[in-house]
């Protein structure tokens, strides 16, 4: 999954970067497996914006991804390597031996014929999907649960890998790839591998217009603004922030460094924070 890059036959051009897709074997997506996918504009459903700068973009259709992988004992064989405008990662449309088709993340090392399967019995291998209490410590592993039979919802985006390292009692210690540590029910499901198209996060988007495909506006700088529009604006020239209570948002919340986190119910599970020398 390397990258390509143009000759800078125009400014644009010259920074930009993107993947070759030489691991995709099928550009058409399963037809069954698509659904409507409407954009909000960054607007709740009062029709006020809690999102700034979000709107526009290519319209697309949403790939329903298998993330419970509760096809236990079922084999499964990878027929096609596909590209999804939905997340950085690509996916995997499989076909099981009793006729159902799925999408499921695809991981690295996993090739269209490949077999995959889920269940205690699996082997430790990527696509393979197993609860953490068979899964052997020290293994790289995606998709995890938070709770048994939710699906998974934690390492999902492109180039993603968790360890799981340690088991005690009924919970597993992970360290997520923010390098925090987390304990999480020993009955939870996790695929095995690292997720894949890893060298996503180099690419370059090269000119504003390939973020505007994604449904992103340009952000405005708070001290380009007026009073009235964001604490940071007002007075003469360029001028910087010069709050006594330091950078604020748009509504006036304390920012950078300011501990946003609200569910104080999870916090038991982290054993060390992410961040934490």
């Amino acid at each position: 999954m390397p990258l390509r890059s143009y000759k800078p036959t125009t400014p644009s051009r010259r920074f930009r970067s993107v993947s070759t897709f030489e691991e995709i074997t099928e550009t058409s997506p399963e037809r069954s497996l698509l659904e409507p996918l409407k954009r909000t504009g960054g607007r709740n459903n009062q029709g006020k914006v809690t999102a700034r700068f979000r709107g526009g973009g290519a319209k697309q259709q949403y790939r329903r991804i298998d993330f419970k992988r509760d096809k236990v004992g079922v084999p499964g064989k990878v027929a096609t390597i596909e590209y999804d405008p939905n997340r950085t990662s690509r996916i995997a449309l499989i076909h099981y031996a009793d006729g159902e088709k799925r999408y499921i993340l695809a991981p690295v090392g996993l090739k269209k014929g490949d077999t995959i399967v889920s269940g205690p019995e699996a082997d430790i291998k990527p696509g393979n999907c197993l609860r953490l209490r068979n899964i052997p410590v020290g293994t790289i592993i995606h998709n995890i649960e938070m709770m048994p039979g939710r699906g998974g919802q934690m390492v999902r985006s492109a180039g993603a890998g968790a360890q799981l390292m340690a088991k005690e009692g009924k919970y597993a210690q992970v360290r997520l790839p923010s390098s925090e540590v987390r304990r999480v029910l020993i009955d939870c499901v996790a695929t095995i591998g690292q997720v894949g198209n890893v060298e996503h996060e180099n690419e370059s988007a090269g000119k504003a217009g390939k973020t505007r495909w994604s449904g992103k506006k340009g952000h405005v700088r708070g001290v380009a603004m007026t009073p009235r529009d964001h604490p940071h604006g007002g007075g003469e020239g360029k001028s910087p922030v010069g709050r006594k209570k330091g950078p604020a948002t748009p509504t006036g919340k304390p920012a950078l460094g300011f501990k946003t986190r609200r569910n104080k119910a999870t916090t038991k599970y982290i054993v060390r924070r992410r961040g934490a020398k």
